[in-house]
C-alpha cells in the first residue's frame, strides 16, 4: 500500500468517525427534543394529573393520561429522584467515554442505540432536575403521558424518552447476544 492509499484510508476513517458523532448527537436531539414537545404539548392540553380522566384514542386500550413519577421504572424507588439524576449523569459520561475514547462508535448499531439511550436520558433527566417548572408536589417528577390498558391491568404510564431509551437497550441487548466478538491482538 502506498502513502496516498493509507493516508485516504485514514481521512475515510476520520470522516465515518464525523458522521457517526453527528448521528448520535442527531439522535440525542430528536429523542430529547421530541420527548420535552410532547410533554409540554399534553401537560398543557390536558393538564395535571387528576385535572381530566384519560383521554382515549382506542377506548380502554391506548389514551393519554397525564401522570407524574418521582421514581424510576413502573415507580420504583419514589422519592429518589436525586440519586437517579446523578445516576443518569454517570451512565452519559460513561457512554460519550465508551464510544468515543473506547470507539465504540466504530459499530454503526451501537452509535445508534446509544444515542436513543442518551436523548432518552436527556428527556426525563430535564424533569428530574425540575426544570420543566411544576411546583410540589410534582417538582421533580418525571412527566408520563402515555398509557396503556389490558382488561383490568393498567399498564405504567410512559413518556417517549422512555419509549427511545427503552428501544436503545433492546438494541443493545441484541448486539450484546449476536456481536461477533473481537479476538485480542497477541
Amino acid at each position: 500500500m502506498n502513502q496516498t492509499e493509507s493516508g485516504t484510508g485514514a481521512t475515510q476513517r476520520e470522516s465515518s468517525q464525523l458522521l457517526r458523532v453527528a448521528l448520535f448527537f442527531l439522535l440525542v436531539i430528536l429523542g430529547a427534543g421530541l420527548d420535552l414537545w410532547t410533554k409540554h404539548a399534553v401537560f398543557a392540553w390536558r393538564g395535571l394529573p387528576a385535572d381530566q380522566s384519560p383521554y382515549w384514542i382506542i377506548e380502554n386500550f391506548f389514551g393519554i393520561e397525564t401522570a407524574i413519577n418521582h421514581g424510576a421504572v413502573f415507580g420504583v424507588g419514589q422519592g429518589y429522584g436525586l440519586f437517579f439524576a446523578v445516576v443518569s449523569l454517570a451512565a452519559m459520561v460513561g457512554i460519550l467515554v465508551w464510544l468515543f475514547v473506547f470507539r465504540a462508535s466504530r459499530s454503526l448499531w451501537l452509535t445508534i442505540a446509544m444515542g436513543l439511550v442518551t436523548g432518552g436520558i436527556i428527556g426525563n433527566l430535564y424533569d428530574r432536575l425540575g426544570w420543566h417548572g411544576l411546583k410540589a408536589p410534582f417538582a421533580g417528577g418525571v412527566r408520563d403521558w402515555i398509557l396503556f390498558r389490558f382488561g383490568s391491568y393498567t399498564y405504567p404510564n410512559f413518556n417517549i424518552a422512555d419509549s427511545v431509551l427503552v428501544a436503545g437497550a433492546i438494541m443493545l441487548a441484541i448486539h450484546s447476544f449476536f456481536a461477533k466478538p473481537h479476538s485480542a491482538p497477541n
